[in-house]
């Protein structure tokens, strides 16, 4: 029978330890609760909080869990769960807005677009499932961007190419976007992606408040603006659709 690592065997349960009890912990807990030498102790937190798995508090010096370990858990909540649910809420978005529907999810360093709902009129439509989007330009990835620390992590390290020339591209220009996304709770595209098309999007969350996903209508910008303006009715039926998903997943209000 094949060996365990022993580092991993460690790595294991100083994240299981994080997990219960206390909320943050020192080194010498962490040591003494594992029966580790200090050295060996600060080495694997080292490799885990370089990985985004454990977090270590500025002033107290104590560690807790990561933001990347909590999204990996949100895994649990099965993508064909996240549209399952929100089945019913976006073909009624597509109905009362007349636009077509996305929801999309973090996925390498981008967003994946898990459900598709058509425009409902008889014009040739392309079922986008599978497709992805940028995280910098879209309405979908900027709302993930605001919301989800790793989504965000990735939108600052990546190239945020220029789409269009109303494409938002530098630093300070894109936080302060993403500030105004969570200010609103919505984020907005207006022909920074793709010329002559518009799009709203809100988050989804889970039970635990952590965000698995948006929701977002897309279509012409002459349909989803009026007199240069986003319609209030289409950024209030967007984020309606998002409570609504989030409160069948267990979130509660929003």
């Amino acid at each position: 029978m094949a060996r365990n690592i022993q580092s991993l065997e460690r790595a294991a349960a100083m994240l299981r330890l994080l997990g219960g009890g206390e909320r943050r912990l020192g080194l010498s807990d962490i040591a003494s609760s594992l029966g580790l030498a200090k050295g060996t102790a600060h080495g694997i937190l080292r490799t885990l909080q370089a990985e985004g798995f454990v977090e270590q508090d500025d002033a107290s010096g104590r560690y807790q869990l990561g933001a990347e370990l909590l999204r990996l858990g949100t895994t649990y909540l099965d993508v064909h769960e996240l549209r399952a649910r929100a089945l019913v809420w976006t073909d009624d978005l597509a109905r009362s807005s007349g636009e077509s529907v996305h929801l999309g999810v973090l996925h390498l360093q981008g967003v994946l677009i898990v459900h598709h709902v058509f425009r409902p009129d008889d014009s040739r439509q392309v079922l986008e499932i599978g497709a992805m989007q940028p995280l910098h330009s879209t309405a979908l990835g900027k709302v993930l961007s605001a919301y989800d620390p790793v989504a965000h992590s990735e939108a600052l390290e990546a190239d945020r190419k220029p789409f269009t020339e109303r494409t938002v591209s530098e630093l300070a220009d894109f936080e302060h976007v993403l500030d105004v996304t969570r200010a609103r709770g919505y984020a907005a595209d207006v022909e920074e992606t793709w010329e002559g098309v518009a799009s709203i999007a809100a988050p989804i969350h889970d039970r635990r408040h952590m965000p698995v996903g948006a929701v977002d209508i897309t279509g012409a910008v002459e349909r989803v603006c009026r007199d240069g303006e986003l319609r209030p009715e289409l950024i209030a039926a967007v984020r309606d659709c998002a409570r609504a998903v989030s409160r069948d997943l267990g979130a509660g209000r929003f």
